[in-house]
């Protein structure tokens, strides 16, 4: 397991020293790892799935290399790759892109280029990791939540006021405002705004009631259906 704090790595697998020290070096100027793989066997067998980065693959004019890109997907592997080709045919190109890869790029390579293609691909991925821990951060908070506080939740992220969830679940306004305080601190919010943004998903995939009558207490009560409210009669 890797730390959040652990470098980006590019990955590359081709044969070509020229190629492989021009990598190294933007790789170092970049503050990145850098792994150097003989082909795509290699690199199957010693990548690691958790590893943020990139990959560059060298491939031939018949295409050869380009499995390599199904074979990662295959293996649980997110890298985003970008394909090196001394021969830019459009046919080539196509069939790159239609295999997976985010770029590709001509040889010789040019630095800015190559550069600005590393930076892009690598950033995505980050951001990409970063958006999978929270989701996977705010999953794990959410199970700890009652069964109460998930439909309080549920009717909050849905845009009703604390009086009419008051009203919903026969309860006063002051209780509400306590179960979103609870909520706040549990999930670790600190605006609506966040609140909706983090969990709106996760409470519409909770609430799989048909319709839910409740409320009777003030009037008319709230039907609850398909994660809109709607008042009775």
């Amino acid at each position: 397991m890797h730390s959040l704090a652990a470098p980006p790595v590019l990955h590359l697998v081709a044969t070509d020293p020229a190629l492989l020290e021009a990598l190294a070096r933007l790789a170092g100027s970049l503050g990145f790892g850098f792994r150097h793989w003989s082909g795509p066997d290699a690199c199957l067998a010693g990548l690691d799935i958790e590893d943020t980065g990139v990959v560059l693959v060298e491939c031939g004019p018949a295409g050869d290399g380009l499995g390599l890109l199904t074979r990662l997907a295959a293996h649980g592997v997110d890298l985003p790759v970008i394909v090196l080709a001394a021969q830019a045919s459009v046919d080539h190109c196509r069939r790159a892109f239609k295999a997976g890869a985010c770029d590709f790029l001509t040889l010789p390579l040019e630095e800015a280029p190559l550069r600005d293609a590393v930076c892009k691909a690598v950033g995505s991925h980050v951001l990409q990791h970063q958006r999978q821990r929270q989701a996977r951060h705010a999953r794990s908070l959410y199970t700890r939540l009652s069964e109460r506080e998930r439909e309080v939740l549920g009717m909050v992220v849905a845009g009703l006021t604390n009086k009419e969830i008051a009203r919903a679940l026969a309860v006063s306004p002051r209780t509400i405002e306590v179960h979103r305080a609870r909520l706040a601190s549990k999930l670790e919010t600190d605006s609506l705004a966040q609140l909706v943004r983090q969990y709106a998903d996760l409470a519409d995939e909770a609430d799989t009631r048909p319709a839910l009558v409740c409320g009777q207490a003030w009037g008319d009560p709230l039907v609850w259906r398909g994660g809109q409210p709607q008042v009775s009669g």
